[in-house]
């Protein structure tokens, strides 16, 4: 009996070749990651690759694309759970923490030099993105200044960074310890003590 092959589809190969790109980068490294390991691991020839992607920034960009159109899909879901705005924001940090834990590539694409030294436009893209969730964590805790469960004296873009700076210690520490303890759990506890220090 044979096995008949589908040819398939530009869409479809562009999609393959970007989860193969981000599943490597959180087993080896995005700095490791060649256009050749990448094609091995798809199954066809370096060539091929070129033809979907014509440089590896370009492939870079898709990852960034994905990566984006993911995080606001699965954490942006996560807070239409909550009516009050300090539930929100933690429903939103903890779904942040949840999808970084089940995808810890984009951790390391984040810190990666391709991201800080070598592709402005990717390290511009989620500067950009960065500055978006701060500015979406500072207005829910303006509202919760206006409503008084915050503090009134509380800066609301300050205290929208420390998460921001809660989050990303976290995942550092999560990371160097080989993700040997629960990224959630550990959030829950410190984004409490953080949000209680706002009251």
């Amino acid at each position: 009996m044979t096995t008949v092959r589908t040819r398939k589809s530009a869409d479809e190969r562009k999609a393959e070749i970007v989860d193969v790109a981000i599943r490597l980068a959180g087993d080896i490294g995005p700095d490791r990651i060649t256009t050749e390991r990448i094609a091995k691991e798809v199954g066809i020839s370096q060539p091929g690759i070129f033809r979907h992607f014509p440089t590896k920034g370009d492939i870079w960009w898709a990852v960034a694309q994905r990566i984006s159109a993911m995080m606001g899909k699965k954490v942006g879901a996560s807070e239409k759970e909550e009516t009050i705005p300090a539930g929100k924001l933690r429903k939103l940090v903890l779904g942040h923490l949840g999808f970084l834990e089940k995808t810890p590539a984009i951790h390391a694409i984040l810190f990666s030099r391709e991201l800080h030294s070598e592709n402005e436009k990717l390290r511009a893209f989620f500067a950009a993105l960065m500055a978006s969730r701060q500015r979406h964590f500072a207005k829910l805790i303006e509202a919760e200044i206006a409503s008084g469960r915050f503090r009134q004296t509380l800066d609301a873009d300050d205290a929208a960074y420390l998460i921001l700076a809660l989050i990303q210690g976290l995942v550092m520490r999560w990371s160097l310890n080989a993700r040997g303890f629960d990224l959630v759990a550990e959030g829950k506890r410190l984004l409490d003590l953080q949000l209680d220090s706002f009251k």
